[in-house]
C-alpha cells in the first residue's frame, strides 16, 4: 500500500491509497459506517488518544471522522501552518477497548498516542501531520502510531504500517459477514524490545533509535529512509552491475505469468523491454534514499509497466534478492535479507512478527508479505496494541515445547530459514541448533511450529516434488502427516511421504512430497 502525499513540504497529509490497488468499486457490500473497536492492551497506565483523519473519496476533502463516524472538512489555515482542532477520540485505558467508526468511501489514518495529545496544523491546502523524524516537530517526545485503511464499496484494506517508523506495535483484524476474521500486525513475546535492542545493537544503525529525554522512554525506531544514510549502497551498485552481463526478469503481476520484462544494465541505467524487444521503461541505478523510499530514482506511477516494475525493483533491493535471483519478484522467504550489508530495520521488523508479515518499507506488498488484512464484505473491523514486554501472537497458541524432527541422511533437522514465520516458507534442512525454527509439535494429526502454524503442502498438492512450507494451520489435508513406526513421515492425503530434494545432504536443502521409497533422505526420527 503506497501512499501519496498532499504537501506542505515533507509534512503534511499522507493518504493510503489501498483503493488504487483494489478491484473496480462493486455494488456496495458492508455498512454505511463500520464498527472498528480499538483494544489496548500495551500494559501501560498512560492515557490514549485516537484520531481519525484522512479523505473523503467522493469528494476528495481532507477532514476527520468522529467517533460516531460522521466526516468533517478541514477549515481555516494560515502560513505559517495554525493550530487544527482538537478532534481527539478518548481512547480506552489498558485492557479496554473503544469503538470507532469508519465512514464508506473515506481513506486515511487512525492515529493513537498515549500519555499526550498530538499536535496537528493547518495550512490552506490541508493538514500538516505528525513527522518526528524532522527537526523540531512538535510530536517528537510523544508516544504514537497509526494504522493505515481505505473503506470503499470494494470493502476494506486496514495495515498497520512500519514504513515511516516501528513505535507501538499493533494487530489489525477484519470479519465478514460470515463470521470469519482475518489478523496480522501481532508481534512475538517481547517482539517491541527484540526490534529496539537488535538496532540499537547494530553498528551504524542505532542512530535509529529514538529515546525520549525526560525519562528514557524508547519512543520510536525510524525507518531508514526517514535519515540521511548510504546505509545499502555497495550493495545496490553490486545488485544493479550484475544485470551488465545476465538478464533480469520481472514477472509483476502473479497472475499474468506471459507478463513479462527484460531488463540490462549500461554504465548507470537498467532498461527494460517487453516480450517484443520494445523498450518500456528505464531507470537510474538508485541511491539508498531512493531504495528505502521506493522513489526518487525508483518512481512508481499507477500504471500497468512502469510503476508495476519499480515497485519489484524496490522489492528485491529492499530484501536483498537482486542480483542473485534473476526472475523477480522472488516470493521465498527462505532468500530474504541474507546480501551484506541488508536491511537491518526491515528484515529485525518482519523477524519479530508471528506470522512474519510487516509493512517496513513501501512496496512490501509485493509478493504478500505485508500486515494487511483486506476483505469485500466486511462487517467489523479491529485495532489492538499489542504488549510492550511479554505477550507474542495470537494465530494458534504455540505449544510450551516440542520436538525436533532429525534426518536419517545427514543428521540435521527441518527447519523454518531464518526462522522467518511467514506464510509460504519453504522447509529446509539445517545444522540440529534446538532453535524455535526446529521444535515441532503433533496436534491432531498437524505439525505446529513454535508460533502455531502447520507443515504444509503448497496448494494441497498430492504430486511428486510437491513443495512442503509452513502455513497458517487451516485443517486440511495438505497439513496432516502420521510418522510411522519405520519413520516414514507420511501426508496420508497424498499416501507420499517428506523428502529431502534430490537426495541432498547439505544445510539447506529444500523439503518435497515424493513417492515412499524407504530411502534415508525419506527417514525421520524425533529427538
Amino acid at each position: 500500500m503506497r501512499t501519496v502525499l498532499r504537501a506542505l513540504a515533507a509534512l503534511a497529509l499522507t493518504i493510503p491509497v489501498a483503493a488504487a490497488v483494489a478491484p473496480p468499486a462493486a455494488q456496495a457490500v458492508g455498512p454505511d459506517i463500520l464498527p472498528v473497536t480499538f483494544t489496548n492492551n500495551t500494559g501501560r497506565a498512560d492515557a490514549v488518544y485516537l484520531y481519525v483523519i484522512g479523505t473523503q473519496l467522493s469528494s476528495g476533502r481532507l477532514g476527520y471522522v468522529n467517533q460516531a463516524g460522521t466526516f468533517t472538512a478541514w477549515s481555516g489555515g494560515q502560513i505559517p501552518p495554525s493550530p487544527a482542532p482538537d478532534v481527539s477520540i478518548a481512547g480506552p485505558g489498558n485492557g479496554g477497548n473503544t469503538t470507532i467508526r469508519f465512514p464508506r468511501n473515506f481513506s486515511g489514518r487512525v492515529y493513537f498516542s498515549l500519555g499526550e495529545k498530538l499536535k496537528f496544523f493547518l495550512t490552506p491546502d490541508g493538514l500538516v501531520q505528525p513527522a518526528p523524524w524532522a527537526t523540531g516537530d512538535a510530536n517528537q517526545n510523544i508516544l504514537f502510531d497509526w494504522s493505515e485503511f481505505t473503506y470503499n464499496d470494494s470493502g476494506l484494506w486496514l495495515n498497520s504500517s512500519q514504513v515511516d517508523m516501528f513505535a507501538i506495535p499493533h494487530a489489525v483484524t477484519v470479519t465478514n459477514s460470515a463470521g470469519v476474521t482475518k489478523r496480522t500486525g501481532d508481534p512475538v513475546a517481547n517482539g517491541r524490545t527484540n526490534v529496539i535492542n537488535t538496532i540499537k545493537g547494530t553498528a551504524g544503525w542505532s542512530s535509529l533509535v529514538y529515546t525520549r529525554p525526560s525519562d528514557g522512554t524508547v519512543l520510536r525506531v525510524l525507518s531508514p529512509g526517514k535519515t540521511s544514510n548510504t546505509f545499502l549502497d555497495s550493495y545496490i551498485n553490486s545488485a544493479w552491475n550484475a544485470y551488465g552481463s545476465k538478464t533480469l526478469t520481472v514477472v509483476p503481476f502473479s497472475d499474468q505469468p506471459n507478463t513479462r520484462y527484460f531488463g540490462h544494465t549500461s554504465g548507470n541505467t537498467m532498461v527494460f523491454t517487453n516480450s517484443s524487444g520494445a523498450q518500456v521503461a528505464s531507470f537510474n541505478k538508485p541511491s539508498s534514499a531512493s531504495v528505502f523510499g521506493c522513489a526518487g530514482d525508483l518512481p512508481a506511477p499507477n500504471d500497468q509497466v512502469v510503476g508495476p516494475i519499480s515497485r519489484t525493483l524496490c522489492a528485491g533491493l529492499n530484501r536483498g534478492t537482486l542480483g542473485t535471483v534473476d526472475t523477480q519478484p522472488d516470493g521465498n522467504a527462505a532468500d530474504f535479507y541474507k546480501n551484506n550489508p541488508t536491511n537491518v530495520y526491515a528484515k529485525t521488523i518482519h523477524a519479530n512478527m508471528a506470522d512474519g508479515r510487516a509493512y517496513a518499507f513501501p512496496f512490501d506488498d509485493v509478493s504478500d508479505f505485508a500486515s494487511i488484512v483486506n476483505d469485500g464484505d466486511p462487517r467489523s473491523a479491529g485495532i489492538t496494541l499489542s504488549p510492550f514486554t511479554g505477550g507474542g501472537g495470537t494465530t494458534t497458541p504455540p505449544p510450551a515445547s516440542g520436538t525436533s524432527l532429525i534426518s536419517s541422511l545427514n543428521n540435521r533437522c527441518v527447519d523454518v530459514p531464518s526462522s522467518n514465520f511467514v506464510d509460504g516458507a519453504q522447509l529446509q534442512m539445517w545444522d540440529c541448533n534446538n532453535s524455535s525454527a526446529q521444535k515441532w509439535t503433533f496436534s491432531g494429526g498437524a505439525l505446529l511450529s513454535q508460533n502455531g502454524k502447520c507443515m504444509d503442502v503448497a496448494a494441497g498438492s498430492t504430486a511428486n516434488g510437491a513443495v512442503v512450507q509452513l502455513y497458517t494451520c487451516n485443517g486440511t489435508g495438505a497439513q496432516q502427516w502420521v510418522l510411522s513406526a519405520a519413520g516414514d513421515l507420511v501426508n496420508p492425503q497424498s499416501n507420499r511421504c517428506l523428502d529431502i530434494k534430490d537426495v541432498n545432504a547439505n544445510a539447506g536443502a529444500k523439503l518435497q512430497l515424493w513417492d515412499c521409497a524407504g530411502t534415508a533422505n525419506q527417514k525421520w526420527r524425533q529427538g
